[in-house]
């Protein structure tokens, strides 16, 4: 079987340990083990309890009761703990899931350009895939009168990324609503990728999970709660899918680990105190951001919408992947190229680095654009 590459994964890959400057990640700037620690208020005295007393074997499989509670609250509706299953991170609960419901000759529709494995693990699987694209002078969101012309009698399934990676636009609650309503129509199944969880405007964003009986949630501590190191993801789905998952997750992880689940349990416990930290790094990031992109002729951008992913448009006479690379080997500043994304001329820019990070990366990408003047 043949998998494509996945373009941002293989360039991470690539450079990212070589970074000085790294504004290109989409996490909220990630936790230390010491900060951690500091959430519960005791310098980590309850973690280390928790820890000290496990034991490390297999642990609870599908994740632990109480991790699985602190996923419940994440959502208003009332979600039984058996349609909730720990992952290997979102990267994870988005591969189980589709392993569980696209089979070879199912009609899927998927927003694009987005996170490349939404459309195409469905494609490896055999699936008619047809893109449902965002557009720019639509702020980076889909058309829904597309979605009404693509969606047929036999579509499967629909993949969303809702906020969007790497544009970091956010789906109001009625868009969320009125796709819930058009796959209903058909019977299909929705997909929602919800691992950026906005950060203003909160009254008008709702989880997929809340409003469609079909959803297929998945999630993580990676991006919103600052630990992509524990490597917990989690996915929400009806019984039938869940069990399915169940089946497939046999085969791709058995188990989050216990020190994982102990960890990602403790970070959602204590979520309130990271949202409050990372609400002032996105805030505080998004104005030094914007006041470097008002100063620079070459750049432009849609501010995102209180998510830690962003993605600027460059105005150079050379190629984006040719001038990140360059960036990279020359001034050790980290972008994504947006080709990577299949969206070219411009790149990922992971303002939420930590501040002095992102001002001393965006002072060098300033000077290297200032030499096409």
């Amino acid at each position: 079987m043949k998998i494509p590459v996945i373009g941002v994964e293989a360039w991470l890959n690539d450079w990212d340990r070589l970074a000085k400057w790294d504004i290109s990640e989409s996490t909220i700037a990630s936790l230390t083990m010491d900060e951690i620690r500091q959430l519960d208020g005791e310098g980590g005295a309850t973690l280390d309890e928790e820890v000290a007393k496990a034991t490390m074997d297999y642990g609870w499989i599908e994740g632990s009761a109480a991790f699985k509670d602190e996923v419940r609250k994440l959502y208003t509706t009332d979600i039984a703990p058996s349609r909730i299953l720990q992952t290997n991170g979102c990267t994870g609960a988005n591969l189980n899931a589709l392993l569980s419901v696209v089979e070879p000759g199912d009609h899927v529709i998927a927003e694009y350009p987005t996170y490349a494995p939404l459309y195409e693990i469905p494609r490896m699987l055999g699936a008619e895939v047809e893109y449902w694209h965002i557009r720019e002078d639509l702020g980076w969101r889909p058309d829904m009168a597309e979605l009404r012309r693509l969606v047929r009698p036999d579509t499967k399934l629909i993949c969303i990324n809702n906020a969007s990676n790497p544009t970091g636009t956010v789906l109001s609650a009625d868009t969320i609503r009125e796709i819930a309503d058009i796959a209903r129509s058909v019977g299909a199944y929705v997909l929602c990728d919800e691992v950026y969880l906005p950060m203003e405007n909160t009254e008008d964003y709702v989880s997929l999970a809340d409003v469609y009986e079909k959803a297929i949630v998945t999630n993580s501590i990676s991006k919103t709660y600052s630990t992509p190191g524990a490597r917990i993801g989690w996915v929400i789905a009806d019984d039938q899918i869940a069990d399915r998952i169940r089946h497939y997750r046999d085969y791709t992880m058995i188990c989050g680990g216990v020190f994982n689940d102990t960890l990602a349990t403790y970070v959602l416990r204590h979520r309130d105190k990271v949202l409050e930290r990372n609400r002032k790094i996105i805030f505080g990031n998004r104005d030094i951001a914007q006041e470097w992109i008002d100063a620079q002729p070459r750049v432009s951008w849609i501010p995102p919408k209180g998510v830690s992913t962003s993605f600027v448009r460059f105005d150079i006479p050379v190629d984006d992947e040719e001038f990140c690379l360059h960036l990279i080997k020359d001034t050790g500043v980290l972008l994504v190229p947006g080709s990577r994304f299949d969206m070219p001329k411009g790149a990922r820019l992971g303002y939420c680095a930590r501040p002095e990070v992102l001002r001393e990366g965006l002072r060098i990408l300033g000077e290297e654009l200032a030499k096409f003047d």
